[in-house]
């Protein structure tokens, strides 16, 4: 199958297929942004690029172990971060963070509803205009390719909609699916069944992905943005791989199946011990996961093998990452993502590519909002010209020496649920979602926090507000307290703990570079405890947006 550009009727002025490849002078006068780092020089071209993002896959739980080739061909051929981040739990706000390089306070996506601001007409005329591949394909002349799973709700436009910055468009309808799903192919309808053969969709996503290997343009560099399934539900695992993992079993780690106490009231309503049926539940849920991503190693092997056939593989940096972490019986709650833990905010991510030494391990803190400005940089476009939040971590991958990096993180998420009461579970306040019929809730309405995840020399903590009734707070030094058992909010030096809040509420308010300031443990901080007090004199709290724009 030969793949297709969007038409030219729907191409605009100032995308990559308006610049005559055959001219020189006039792709340096139109792309004089991007020159940068690397330049247009005789024989010399600006590296492409390739974005592997799964969907809910931990980190800290052992979500790399089932993909082999993947930790092999790209991690153990570059470099592999211990401390990454998303700014949000889920599904929606991730990504867009990613796509926009901006925390969710500044791109309004809060949750996965359209209400949320997931996939809205504000969405698609704000932001999608400044996303890093908006300005890739616009700015810097690259053809940009996109295959899978883009946010999250069904588009406001229809599948007729296809964001602005991309040469090519295979993006799925909704939500993760494997097979029975559609696909938007340039704006147009596709559906797919459920022949393995033709429709799995991780293995659609490959051979679209090396179609285009095939058929692109040779005068051009490229992005790749493939977005696969895996290990989201329905975890349908491919034919050859369902009897895989058969003695794996979800880790039983010192926060598994425990009661959360000193935790928010939404932790700890759930129920311990949990039922046999849960475990086992959560226990095959956990097998299928792997075996779901077994695909996507196949996808990373195909896809490293075709860009060395073609040459192009010493040109070109591979990301690999997750929009999201998950958990399995942590604090007694069965499966989902959504909370403010490590192994829900944690995400894989290791990356190759030309100067990056082989085998190494990073500890720098990054997150997702620093993809857009690392894969600008990597194109030569000027930074300074954008809004983004994040930082270029193209130094940490060329191991730059003396490197002034960030000591901290925001991490905020608005819950879903709406003010009445679950039918399957009468005895449970109004405000509740995503229930299992034990009536144990992953979600809730007032499921809303933010936090800032500090890592230095020094420090290892995670201080975290909720924007409820209580105004309750959860601090934890992960140095001596990994698994987040101990809520020590009551007992840490009330100084320390005023910094933290102040430093969350300058976070939470940030845009752009004062997301870059430095954080309370960074030697370059100063703290003004005149700023913790309003004109009245009151202790300052931090406010949550209730509003998307």
């Amino acid at each position: 199958m030969q793949l297709l550009p969007l038409a030219p009727g729907r191409l605009r002025q100032g995308s990559p297929r308006h610049l005559p490849s055959c001219s020189p002078a006039l792709l340096l006068l139109v792309l004089g942004g991007c020159l940068g780092v690397f330049g247009v020089a005789a024989g010399t071209r600006r590296p492409n690029v390739v974005l592997l993002l799964t969907d809910d896959q931990d980190e800290v739980l052992g979500g790399m172990t089932p993909l082999k080739k993947t930790k092999a061909l790209i991690g153990e051929m570059g470099m592999t971060f211990s401390s990454a981040y998303v700014p949000s739990a889920l599904c929606c706000p991730s990504r867009a963070s990613i796509l926009t390089g901006k925390y969710p306070h500044n791109h309004h996506v809060v949750n996965n509803t359209l209400e949320g601001n997931c996939s809205s007409k504000s969405w698609q005329k704000i932001q999608e205009p400044n996303t890093f591949p908006a300005i890739l394909r616009s700015m810097c002349g690259y053809q940009t390719f996109f295959a899978g799973k883009y946010l999250n709700e069904p588009d406001a436009g229809g599948l007729e909609h296809v964001p602005l910055g991309w040469s090519y468009w295979y993006a799925l309808e909704k939500n993760s699916k494997y097979y029975n799903y559609t696909l938007s192919i340039n704006g147009k309808a596709r559906k797919h069944g459920e022949n393995y053969s033709v429709d799995y969709l991780t293995d659609v996503l490959a051979n679209v992905s090396l179609d285009f290997l095939d058929y692109k343009s040779n005068f051009e560099p490229f992005f790749m943005m493939i977005a696969t399934p895996a290990p989201h539900s329905p975890w349908t695992a491919a034919p050859q791989y369902q009897k895989a993992f058969q003695n794996v079993f979800a880790p039983r780690n010192k926060n598994f199946n425990i009661h959360g106490t000193n935790k928010h009231w939404l932790i700890r309503q759930a129920k311990t011990p949990m039922t046999n049926s849960s475990i086992q539940f959560l226990d095959n849920a956990f097998r299928k996961r792997w075996q779901t991503l077994l695909s996507v190693d196949d996808l990373v092997e195909k896809l490293v093998k075709r860009l060395e056939f073609t040459g192009e593989l010493n040109n070109t940096y591979i990301f690999y990452t997750s929009d999201n972490g998950y958990h399995t019986g942590q604090f007694s709650l069965p499966i989902d993502k959504r909370q403010l833990y490590e192994f829900d905010i944690k995400v894989p991510l290791l990356v190759r590519g030309p100067g990056i030494k082989p085998n190494q391990t990073s500890k720098m803190l990054v997150a997702n909002i620093d993809l857009g400005p690392t894969i600008l940089d990597i194109a030569g476009y000027d930074l300074n010209k954008t809004q983004m939040d994040g930082m270029s971590f193209l130094p940490i991958l060329r191991g730059a020496s003396n490197l002034t990096w960030r000591s901290d993180v925001l991490v905020e998420y608005q819950g879903e649920g709406r003010n009445v009461t679950d039918p399957t579970c009468p005895s449970l306040s109004p405000g509740v979602s995503q229930c299992f019929p034990d009536c144990v809730c992953e979600d809730a309405y007032n499921n809303t926090y933010a936090c800032v995840r500090t890592m230095s020399a020094l420090w290892n903590l995670q201080y975290c507000e909720f924007d409820d009734q209580e105004v309750f707070v959860e601090v934890y030094n992960l140095t001596a307290d990994p698994d987040q058992i101990t809520n020590i909010a009551k007992s840490i030096d009330p100084e320390l703990l005023g910094k933290m809040n102040y430093r969350l509420m300058m976070l939470q308010s940030c845009s752009g570079p004062t997301c870059r300031t430095p954080g309370v443990f960074d030697p370059r901080y100063r703290f003004d405890p005149r700023l913790m007090f309003s004109n009245r004199g009151s202790v300052r709290t931090r406010r949550f947006s209730k509003h998307l724009l």
